[in-house]
């Protein structure tokens, strides 16, 4: 048995296939049902209007609006950013057809596929109407404005979103057809693009171009194609990787969402031609917005979508900060930083915006987004409805719950890593051997079980996250079984396996990794927390607490100073309303102030206004 701080440097991890890893009743699995419902829920039609009307094939929709009400209102059509009149109208379906299509990968969902399925078909004959090249929802006049620099409202974002779209359809759900419509459109966007000087071409990539550089190169990589590396090359974002490379901060005051990306375009460039100076432009790009920069209590960032000063946060915190878009995208970012690098922090990284971002943020009865998730005293989060926002974050919304199961284990050869803690199910093979992980949270714990038995030994809410493991090989087998100990463990995890205890590491964040041939084999992990806290970088007498990786929020609309040692934060906040039946509940509240504040985790606030940073007076 060993233990790592990271595991061996650039050596490439990677993540299992969507079907080898099945959610299990969680939490998490109930956020992937939920968006899975709102997927099938959302009429057909009024996805694909856009690019019928655009096709020339709309029908009748417009004289549904005009009969049912006044545009604004009704079902007939999507509102908000998916409006006739909007210019990134059609967006939303790119982000559709990815998240169904991760469904259909996971779980054989033949309702969803057959759905998107149709509607690829349905894209395909816009295409056909439209002469065989051009299938987006918006006209081809608005790239011809933004080269002429006529103000446009991101052409080259509503495009791409399709573009991902059909080729995760292609990849994650075998639709040959979606991979013939983007050969068919990147014929279009080759023969625009030669048109242009490097520096012309420049000029339009400073009007946010979304992901093409990406899909540029996921098409290279799976064609092969030299006109489709030279449309990789042409989405090169040079003004923004040069500086980059330099060490400059160009961040800082920046949209932050137009940047994360074209950073992803970086690393599908980097994995389809293994030019270093690619990964450069990515580990300069995390360098610079994230260590050198800091993140918020959440592990979130941005206010008003764009980057922060480095560690200076305390004027920054508003009704607009931490955007959705960013959560996940720059979850996407850490995920592959830790397949290249084996650095832990990565994984960290991902559970805190996991838990504190994308559950956060997701409504956890509607399932709707709040497109920010304000960190101002007496916020409120706004939540979207099902046919009336559609902003991006909407989009990333319906992607977000549908990879919960890609982040929980990596591979590489006869190792197995556990990232994050979520009920699971791993089923895979090494060295032609079938290996069946299986992951549960304890109920006492993970507060999900109705069995009065749970009480037995304990007489208040466990101090610790409490992991059983069963890996069951098919014969014996050799694995590294590489176990994350987060960094918000405090004391030594207890560690038992088959019954009998095992060396723990006495630090974290770290990897700990058993070495052993296994069969039928179990572990028990159990994972020492206390309340801890997070200081505005810029304000240190402010605080934020933290249960573990997850920021609690006090329910109240203003700021209230409270008296205590922030350096322990027990002496501030004691449990609270912690037993219902056989389920632990995770509330606190104030001990010993002027105003009593009952406290819960941020994800689980609805519509209550809260507070999350509280300036402490030591008494």
């Amino acid at each position: 048995m060993k233990t790592k701080r990271n595991m061996k440097k650039n050596e490439n991890y990677h993540c299992y296939a969507p079907g080898e890893v099945q959610l299990m009743p969680s939490l998490f699995k109930n956020r992937f049902d939920l968006n899975r419902t709102y997927l099938m829920n959302l009429k057909t039609e009024n996805l694909l209007q856009p690019y019928l009307f655009e096709a020339g094939l709309g029908g009748s929709g417009q004289l549904r609006v005009s009969m049912h009400g006044t545009p604004g209102t009704g079902d007939d059509l999507h509102w908000g950013w998916e409006s006739p009149t909007s210019q990134v109208r059609g967006h939303f379906l790119g982000h559709w057809i990815s998240a169904a299509a991760r469904i259909v990968a996971t779980n054989g969902d033949m309702e969803l596929k057959l759905k998107m399925d149709h509607i690829v078909a349905e894209l395909g004959r816009c295409q056909v109407k439209n002469g065989g090249e051009w299938v987006f929802s918006i006209p081809e006049k608005y790239f011809y404005w933004t080269a002429a620099g006529k103000p446009t409202w991101a052409p080259h974002y509503v495009v791409h979103k399709t573009l991902m779209g059909l080729v995760d359809a292609y990849k994650y759900a075998s639709n040959a057809q979606a991979l013939t419509i983007v050969e068919n459109t990147a014929k279009w966007f080759y023969r625009w693009t030669g048109k242009f000087s490097r520096k012309q071409m420049d000029d339009i990539l400073d009007v946010e171009t979304g992901g093409m550089l990406e899909v540029w190169a996921d098409l290279y990589g799976i064609t092969g194609s030299i006109k489709h590396k030279d449309l990789m090359e042409r989405y090169t974002r040079s003004r923004l990787f040069d500086p980059l490379l330099e060490g400059k901060d160009v961040l800082t005051n920046m949209h932050a969402n137009t940047t994360i990306p074209e950073i992803h375009g970086a690393v599908r460039a980097y994995e389809v031609t293994r030019d270093e100076r690619w990964r450069k432009i990515v580990e300069k790009y995390w360098k610079c917005a994230v260590t050198d920069r800091g993140t918020y209590c959440t592990g979130g960032q941005t206010s008003g979508e764009i980057w922060t000063p480095p560690f200076e946060f305390a004027a920054r915190r508003g009704d607009k900060n931490q955007e959705h878009c960013t959560v996940y995208n720059m979850i996407r970012l850490a995920d592959i930083l830790f397949r290249w690098t084996g650095d832990v922090s990565y994984c960290d990284y991902i559970e805190r915006n996991i838990y504190n971002g994308i559950l956060a943020q997701q409504h956890p009865l509607t399932g709707m987004i709040t497109y920010f998730l304000p960190l101002e005293a007496g916020a409120r989060k706004r939540w979207g409805s099902p046919t009336y926002d559609f902003w991006c974050c909407h989009g990333t919304l319906v992607q977000a719950h549908t990879v919960h199961n890609s982040y929980v284990y990596y591979g590489k050869g006869k190792e197995i890593v556990i990232s994050q803690f979520v009920p699971s199910r791993l089923t895979t093979r090494i060295n032609g051997k079938q290996v069946i992980l299986e992951m549960t949270l304890d109920h006492q714990s993970a507060g999900s079980a109705n069995d009065n038995s749970s009480a037995a030994g304990m007489r208040h809410r466990p101090t610790c996250w409490a992991i059983d493991i069963k890996v069951i090989c098919e014969s014996p087998t050799n694995i590294d079984l590489a176990i994350r100990i987060p960094w918000w463990v405090r004391g030594k995890p207890n560690i038992v396996l088959n019954g009998k205890p095992q060396s723990s590491p006495s630090k974290s964040p770290c990897f700990h990794t058993i070495s052993r041939t296994w069969h039928k084999d179990r572990i028990r992990l159990e994972l020492p927390k206390n309340l801890t806290i997070s200081p505005v970088p810029d304000e240190s007498d402010s605080v934020a607490f933290l249960d573990g990786p997850v920021v609690l929020a006090g329910l109240c609309d203003r700021e209230y100073t409270l008296d205590g040692d922030k350096e322990n934060p027990s002496s501030i906040l004691v449990p609270d309303n912690e037993r219902q039946w056989g389920q632990w509940l995770s509330g606190y509240r104030t001990s010993g102030q002027q105003v009593g504040i009952r406290f819960k985790p941020l994800n689980e606030i609805e519509d209550e206004p809260y507070t999350v940073y509280f300036p402490v007076k030591s008494r």
